[in-house]
Order: structure tokens, then C-alpha cells, then sequence
């Protein structure tokens, strides 16, 4: 391996998984300010939409998504500022 190449800062990070409420800790460099608990110790927090616990793929359900959901609600918010 060359040396200088790869990143110093890993640490233990929680990944959660937004559409199942599924958190798993690994190491990784990815950057964040949010922080959550697990089993009494505190975290960065990375939040993720869809993960091997939920991806269709892993569990061989498949799931809907509510984006036209997201996208009315958004739609109805910003309606008033339309002219």
C-alpha cells in the first residue's frame, strides 16, 4: 500500500436506516454533526434512506415509497409564496 493515500480519521459511526428505524454502528470518515445513543455510549449519527435491512434486494419484499407524498406536501408548503 502507499503510504499518505488513506484517511487517519475512522471512527465508529451509527448508520440509521430512516424507512425501518434500523441503526447499526461500523467505522467510517463520513462527516456529520447529528450524534445519537446506543447501549449508553454517543455516536455521530449518518441517516440513510434505504439500507440492506430495507433494500428489496436483501429481503425480497418489495416496498413503496411515499415520494408523492413528499412531493405534495412540499407543493402544498410553498404554494403561498407563489405569485
Amino acid at each position: 500500500m502507499r503510504k499518505g493515500i488513506h484517511p487517519e480519521n475512522y471512527r465508529i459511526v451509527a448508520f440509521k436506516d430512516m424507512s425501518n428505524d434500523d441503526v447499526f454502528l461500523t467505522k467510517s470518515t463520513a462527516e456529520t454533526k447529528e450524534t445519537i445513543e446506543v447501549d449508553g455510549v454517543e455516536y455521530p449519527l449518518v441517516k440513510m434512506e434505504i439500507s440492506r435491512t430495507s433494500h428489496p434486494y436483501y429481503t425480497g419484499k418489495s416496498k413503496l415509497v411515499d415520494t408523492a407524498g413528499r412531493i405534495d406536501k412540499f407543493k402544498t408548503k410553498y404554494a403561498k409564496f407563489k405569485k
